[in-house]
């Protein structure tokens, strides 16, 4: 008869002081107690590592190499366990290329949507895009200039990897001569040898043709037909038309024909429509300039010239500032520059109109200037020059140089801009042109959660604007966007747009999405634990949250949750609170049961703050301060509304809001940003502001994130802290350390002399064990 609890035997990981714990399951358990009193030992470093131990000790020995196999937890034994997944407060992936959409695999859906449904334009001229006939390609072939070389291709395969030896047989087999491979025409009678691990393009060579006169016979006309006709039945419905050049000749783009898709107006043409040609990860969809990042790293104008208020003399050009009171060539050309536009190198930038500062960052264009360099023997000579300015200047050394010290030190000023090719939409033209109701994928993308819903709900609405075929190919995929969406709203998180990087969202935030996306799983008799899924919430969203919570449970899973908030608690079927201190006092059940068990408990912490027993007093006086304050002008960032903020100094300020109404922009993106840049000489790119006021009153910035201290093993406080340089210093400094010679690094475990060569500072030795559990 299967279990209706969970049982814990004997736990003693960590400081666990081996506590024996039933856990009902299909209910949503709390794990609470004081920070460092074995919620996590427990609910992570026991539970939820034996519930994936044993489901991967089930798989074959061969499988289990592959895998991370965790260790035995210190327990004793766990009865009626389910398969575990753990969500914690791990952020996403810092991979530019993660995004909402990719994480939640909505965007998934979507490419799949556009690919079946979407209705494609011509991102030239915008009209709609129609299949071609054959004679409508002989008609656009012919129309090239008269004594054009002409190659006409069936494209094979593309960017695939193999020796496609029964390919090449094939085409030799249909009677066809000569192939395309990678760009290079190559008969079919030679021996052919491709490297299987490369990706290949391969197409075969139908005909040459010259383009005929006006008038001239129509032979050629029927010949290119056949050619044609050919070509499109050898590459299913595409071939290629490429112009053969000679000599200094100007090289001539590739064009696609297609019976699939094609602009009449402008010969805008692509191949068929997949879900690839709308990813960004993938060189099928990407923007061909950016590869699909949306940004490109160019010289950034504010970083040039960090503080307007200088002059050039008095080094407001920052990458000259170096050189600045030497008798340089390249100050030379600065004065010259300013004595023929007018202003003068003291001349402070914020003075100067914008024509001349747009010639000091891009320079004069082709119009010379006169110089006058006089040299350490006092010869003064006269020059012509063209001044390409100091951003072009930066650009071209940074392209050109060999050096990594230039090339780093130029990176300095350099920041990420919306790519020119694509705008900072990441995806090629032609996906830009599929359309559904007028809209692209990537205007979906960059709404909010809550906008992208309603857009969706109008496409499965009985007056959706799709066809009645596009209806039927859309449905399933409808409901399945829908309700992730859906899921992503009750978790809190209608505010993020699905373009939004995964790498900027906080841990509550990723925490969410992972809880979002399990909940559209609809798996069952699952154990689910969470790690504070509610931090970093605002408490008008938490009953979202709980309520989340408990359809994962009524689905027929156990949620175990790590959690501190008195909601989450009190909604909870059972709590279990762990204490009564922290640390080596930690690691005892103080408490177990319904809310009104922990409430009546008298040893119990938890239960004193949430009975009123102990309360946190309100501070009858607040801190004066010192009287002053950092002013924020016109915060504009994200969707900050053009706002001035006035922060006192010297108080303990808490900037608050619901989550996504601008808290993170306006502190973390606008002034922890620039108060680096300006107190710290950071490089840092602060959000769009006016300005900000008040620095004069600061010595320093210290930015305390979320993200963790440190992934080394022989990271520990000590180090981290900097406590154990001191004690390294201190032993170093006793006169028996000093009798031998020995100096601070002699105790330190990270370098040689100093620590345990058999185990390189580690304090064990790893026994890979292939498909067990490592020996350490």
């Amino acid at each position: 008869m299967p279990l209706d609890h969970i049982a814990v035997r004997g736990a003693r990981e960590h400081n666990l002081k081996n506590i024996d714990v039933e856990i009902p399951r299909d209910k949503l358990v709390v794990i609470t107690g004081l920070s460092g009193s074995g919620k996590s030992s427990l609910a992570f470093d026991t539970i939820y590592a034996e519930g994936q131990r044993r489901y991967v000790e089930s798989l074959s020995a061969y499988a289990r190499q592959f895998l991370g196999l965790m260790e035995k937890p210190d327990v004793d034994h766990i009865d009626g366990l389910s398969p575990a997944i753990s969500i914690d407060q791990k952020s996403s992936s810092n991979n530019p290329r993660s995004t909402v959409g990719t994480v939640t695999e909505i965007y998934d859906y979507m490419r799949l949507l556009w690919a079946r449904v979407g209705r494609p334009h011509c991102p030239t001229c915008g009209r709609p895009i129609e299949r071609q006939t054959v004679q409508q390609v002989v008609d656009a072939t012919l129309a090239y200039p008269p004594g054009s070389r002409l190659l006409l291709l069936a494209p094979l395969t593309r960017a695939k990897k193999g020796e496609h030896v029964r390919l090449l047989e094939e085409a030799r087999r249909q009677g066809f001569v000569r192939v395309r491979i990678n760009g290079d025409v190559r008969d079919l009678d030679e021996t052919i040898d491709l490297d299987k691990n490369k990706r290949h393009d391969i197409d075969v060579v139908v005909d040459r043709v010259v383009v005929p006169r006006p008038g001239e016979g129509e032979g050629a006309s029927l010949r290119l037909a056949e050619s044609v006709e050919t070509a499109l039945t050898a590459g299913q419905g595409v071939m290629h038309v490429a112009t053969v050049t000679r000599g200094d000749e100007e090289e001539v783009p590739e064009r696609i024909f297609s019976e699939h898709f094609a602009c009449p107006y402008d010969g805008f043409s692509f191949g068929e429509i997949e879900p690839r040609t709308f990813s960004f990860n993938s060189p099928h969809g990407a923007c061909s300039r950016c590869t699909g990042l949306g940004v490109e790293m160019q010289v950034d104008p504010a970083l040039v010239i960090p503080d307007r208020t200088k002059s050039v003399a008095e080094g407001a050009v920052e990458p000259l500032a170096k050189s600045r009171g030497g008798q340089t060539w390249y100050q030379r050309l600065l004065e010259a520059v300013a004595e023929e536009y007018g202003f003068g190198i003291d001349t402070p930038i914020r003075e100067l109109t914008e024509e001349q500062l747009n010639v000091l960052l891009y320079g004069s264009g082709d119009e010379k200037l006169r110089l006058r360099f006089t040299n350490d023997y006092g010869r003064t000579r006269y020059y012509d020059a063209r001044f390409e300015g100091v951003i072009n200047n930066l650009q071209r050394r940074h392209k050109e140089t060999d050096s990594d010290y230039v090339r780093s030190d130029i990176e300095r000023y350099m920041g990420a801009v919306p790519c020119p090719g694509c705008d900072g939409q990441r995806l090629r033209p032609e996906a830009l042109g599929v359309r559904i109701d007028g809209r692209t994928v990537v205007e979906i993308t960059t709404s909010s959660i809550t906008e992208t819903l309603r857009w969706f709900d109008v496409l499965a609405a009985p007056d959706t604007p799709l066809n009645e075929r596009e209806q039927t190919i859309a449905s399933q995929i409808l409901k399945e966007i829908r309700s992730r969406l859906q899921f992503l709203i009750d978790v809190g998180l209608e505010y993020l747009t699905l373009d939004r990087a995964s790498g900027t969202l906080s841990g509550g935030e990723s925490q969410r999405i992972r809880l979002a996306t399990q909940i559209g799983s609809a798996l069952m008799g699952v154990l689910y634990i969470c790690d504070e899924p509610s931090i970093g919430l605002h408490p008008v969203d938490g009953d979202r949250l709980i309520r989340t919570l408990e359809r994962l449970r009524d689905l027929g899973n156990t949620v175990m949750v790590v959690e501190h908030d008195e909601a989450t608690m009190r909604a909870a079927d059972h709590i279990i609170d762990l204490g009564p201190e922290a640390g080596r006092d930690g690691g005892h059940v103080v408490a177990e049961g319904p809310i009104a068990a922990i409430l009546d408990c008298d040893e119990s912490i938890t239960g004193a703050y949430l009975s009123g027993r102990r309360t946190i007093p309100t501070p009858e006086t607040r801190r004066p301060g010192n009287g002053e304050e950092l002013v924020i002008r016109g915060a504009r960032e994200n969707n900050l509304k053009n706002l001035d903020v006035a922060v006192p100094l010297g108080k303990f300020v808490v900037v608050t809001g619901v989550s996504g109404s601008g808290k993170s922009s306006l502190i973390t993106e606008i002034l922890v940003k620039r108060a680096v840049n300006v107190l710290q000489n950071g490089r840092q790119h602060p959000g769009r502001h006016d300005a900000i006021e008040g620095f004069e009153h600061l010595d320093k910035v210290v930015d305390i994130d979320q993200s963790p201290i440190g992934r080394t093993p022989r990271s520990n406080p000590a180090t981290y802290t900097g406590v154990f340089t001191v004690i390294r210093e201190l032993f170093a400094s006793v006169p028996e350390a000093r009798a031998r010679g020995y100096k601070p690094g002699r105790f330190s475990f990270n370098v040689k002399g100093g620590r345990c060569e058999e185990c390189s500072g580690d304090g064990y030795k790893l026994v890979e064990m292939q498909f067990l559990p490592d020996v350490t």
